[in-house]
């Protein structure tokens, strides 16, 4: 019997560490993210309840206090920390798959208290890399991947968007009209430990990639449709996300499919499933917005949409890389 422990952090109790903008609190940033977070929890949960040979632990908190199907809730104890439950937990299953936001460091935190053999998930030089909008398209570009930063001197670049570095979803997320209006956001809103980045907007369909990465190569699951909205403040908004849109056969997807294993090169750690967010533009092609080093939202109905069971394949990879691993003693 496999005992795993599966936590996300916003139905597992936690709080987005800082919403990067003082018109947006903590609560508020929670509770937008909270059903993304319980539809991939729930979608994890699901897949490995048909798993044989399995027994699921499933992190509880009074924001969340059910958990699915016949999958045991774990609860952390008064005054106990998030990342001190997660490594309690972790010690008590063999595999924990925990899915957290960039934010604050949270995910990376989260990585460091659980015991290697036990993590399933990116590395924390991979983790690292990600979690930093900026450093991200810069090891991106190094690699020559298209980014944002190459339309940095555009003329034809109109608008700009301000973000937190490390943020979440598309919260506190602002587009801007001309760059000088986005400078003077980014400005206000840096803060000391919370830093935001600004670049370029870049016009084009949104798309994301899920990919399916290993240690002996990375497999590209689905080209998915982003569902985007604006206000008019100029505020972004993620409005769900159409998973396996557009075939992996055509001639959007077998480029895509270049451009995953361009990623998985230039970011060395990426394990499990992860996410890429790419806009096409219309005139340069796919152009890499950022690198999710965890589940995303278009986990969620992919294993119906593939007739595959992804989490049952993560599992069965993560147990044969562990197995392989070389001994010490």
């Amino acid at each position: 019997m496999k005992h795993v422990f599966v936590y996300e952090y916003l139905s597992g109790g936690g709080l987005i560490p800082s919403a990067h903008d003082a018109t947006v609190d903590d609560e508020a940033a929670a509770a937008e993210l909270l059903p993304l977070g319980l539809s991939m929890r729930d979608a994890l949960a699901h897949d490995l309840l048909q798993v044989e040979g399995v027994q699921l632990s499933v992190a509880a908190s009074p924001r969340a206090p059910r958990v699915p199907g016949n999958a045991e809730p774990v609860r952390p104890r008064v005054g106990e920390s998030a990342f001190d439950f997660v490594a309690r937990q972790a010690a008590l299953h063999d595999v924990a798959w925990v899915v957290a936001p960039e934010t604050g460091g949270l995910l990376a935190q989260m990585q460091q208290v659980v015991d290697p053999a036990r993590w399933l998930g990116c590395t924390a030089a991979a983790i690292a890399v990600a979690s930093g909008k900026r450093a991200t398209l810069q090891r991106l570009a190094e690699h020559g991947v298209a980014t944002p930063l190459a339309f940095a001197h555009v003329p034809e670049v109109q608008r700009w968007v301000v973000k937190p570095d490390d943020g979440a979803g598309a919260v506190a997320t602002r587009v801007h009209r001309s760059q000088d209006d986005a400078l003077s956001d980014w400005d206000r809103r840096s803060q000391p430990g919370s830093p935001m980045t600004i670049e370029p907007w870049v016009d084009g369909d949104a798309l994301s990639v899920s990919m399916l990465c290993k240690a002996r190569g990375t497999e590209m699951l689905s080209v998915n449709r982003q569902r985007i909205a604006i206000d008019e403040q100029g505020a972004l908004s993620f409005e769900g996300v159409d998973v396996n849109a557009i075939a992996l056969h055509s001639h959007q997807g077998r480029t895509l499919s270049a451009l995953v294993s361009q990623v998985a090169n230039s970011i060395p750690g990426l394990r499990g499933f992860v996410g890429i967010d790419i806009v096409w533009h219309p005139r340069c092609g796919p152009v890499v917005i950022e690198v999710n080093p965890r589940v995303t939202c278009a986990y969620v109905g992919l294993s119906a949409a593939l007739k595959r069971n992804l989490a049952a394949e993560l599992l069965a990879d993560h147990s044969k890389e562990r197995a392989t691993e070389p001994r010490h003693g």
